[in-house]
């Protein structure tokens, strides 16, 4: 069995892949940011774009996740801590020339009519 991109140890396919494909809403910060990661690692940037809250979508570009996405090699990801609406969390990629690399972030998400949406966050 292989596990999910997010680290869960269950199956993409019963992890993070409903969400991505729209068959489920994540229903808390913490599944939306792992199934936001799991974009990343799948290059679904659609995804990211629609996850992404509307008053800061315009700060970011389709092409540019994307690029980002596929340029990189995703390897792991740990939730560091969480409260209903923020996520502090560690990703490890591989950058395009191989080396390794670490985002972390603290994240903030909103609850809007049901649905998770990623609103902004602050690097370490």
């Amino acid at each position: 069995m292989v596990n999910c991109y997010c680290g869960a140890l269950e199956r993409f396919e019963n992890c993070c892949k409903p969400y991505i494909l729209g068959d489920l809403k994540a229903p808390t910060a913490v599944a939306l940011m792992r199934s936001r990661y799991t974009a990343f690692a799948t290059h679904n940037a659609d995804y990211l774009m629609a996850t992404t809250h509307f008053s800061t979508r315009k700060h970011h570009n389709r092409a540019d996740i994307l690029d980002w996405a596929t340029s990189n090699q995703w390897i792991k990801l740990l939730v560091l801590s969480a409260t209903a609406n923020t996520v502090h969390f560690k990703a490890f990629y591989l950058d395009s020339e191989g080396n390794s690399q670490l985002h972390q972030e603290h994240s903030i998400f909103k609850l809007e009519d049901g649905n998770w949406f990623y609103v902004d966050g602050d690097l370490y």
